[in-house]
């Protein structure tokens, strides 16, 4: 029998078409750009496989789904935009992959920490605008080293582990908050939420964004963070209250954030983020480079492979 796969927001992940997309099946693969949610009935007949992308996955669709498909795909690690309830009544395995962007998301986040630490967005502005005083006068800006200096790290999954490694071979000393702590060792503590927001000078998010954890950074979390701290998230949008964060940012609350990631993305145009100094804003980039989508597919063929094998991997449900 001949297995089909549907990719039903191809250009969510293959936008610019360099991506070989062709190993997500050993029979046949369908590309859609985009897909509205009264298509998918007539768009996956006949459908073994469908891949999905950080797109809406409703109990309305999946019950439009034929009875031919069997295998939901979410190309990613985060599955909160899919109904689980609705593919487990339908019985539809669905699954993720867990790791595909672990150290490029990992170096985003010390991408930012780094950042923060030297100012930078305010340095490139300066010099978008003509102003060299950073050259010609001195450093007008200020800077700090990181070692030294405390990281919490909130979820220790892959990236956050990863993040983990990196930030104590730059000397940092590292809190971490994890449903499954591991033993202290030296510059490395697990310890409460609590006490992370309070004592770290960068708080960082590594955990999936499910109902316990939206809004895990909200006005009274953010509020105890130290004055001069920074918030980092390349993780899920919806871990921070973005409101709260705004106006503690406007308020000069904290020090600052790095976001790769935000509650509605792209964000509005009028969204304040875009041209606060003390903010570093960029567009979910950490899964984005040529290198992690390949993987990123190629890791989406390896599961559907290993479901036609009768041992299916990374499922959710």
């Amino acid at each position: 029998m001949s297995f089909k796969t549907v990719v039903v927001n191809s250009d969510r992940m293959n936008y610019d078409k360099s991506l070989n997309m062709s190993v997500l099946s050993p029979d046949e693969v369908v590309e859609y750009p985009s897909t509205e949610p009264d298509q998918y009935a007539e768009r996956l007949e006949g459908a073994d496989c469908v891949v999905t992308k950080e797109i809406p996955i409703t109990r309305e669709i999946i019950m439009s789904f034929p009875d031919s498909v069997k295998l939901l795909c979410e190309a990613g690690t985060g599955y909160n935009n899919v109904d689980l309830d609705t593919c487990r009544e339908r019985g539809i395995t669905v699954c993720n992959i867990p790791i595909y962007s672990m150290k490029r998301m990992a170096h985003t986040t010390i991408m930012m920490i780094l950042s923060l630490s030297s100012t930078m967005r305010v340095q490139m502005a300066m010099l978008t605008r003509g102003d060299r005083r950073n050259f010609t006068d001195r450093v007008q800006v200020p800077l700090f080293e990181v070692n030294g200096r405390t990281l919490g790290v909130v979820g220790e999954g892959h990236i956050g582990g990863e993040v983990v490694k990196i930030a104590e071979a730059l000397d940092m000393n590292i809190l971490i908050n994890t449903h499954r702590p591991g033993k202290d060792r030296e510059h490395v503590k697990y310890v409460d939420l609590e006490y992370l927001i309070r004592n770290s000078d960068f708080v960082s998010l590594h955990t999936p964004l499910t109902p316990q954890t939206r809004h895990i950074m909200n006005e009274k979390t953010i509020a105890m963070m130290k004055p001069d701290a920074f918030l980092v998230n390349c993780s899920r949008g919806g871990l921070v209250d973005e409101k709260a964060l705004i106006k503690a940012l406007q308020e000069k609350k904290i020090a600052g954030a790095g976001l790769d990631v935000q509650e509605i993305e792209p964000p509005a145009d009028d969204n304040p983020l875009y041209d606060m100094e003390n903010v570093i804003l960029t567009p979910h980039m950490g899964w984005r480079g040529l290198e992690t989508r390949q993987r990123m597919v190629d890791m989406v063929a390896e599961n559907i492979n290993a479901y036609i094998a009768g041992k299916p991997q990374n499922v959710i449900v």
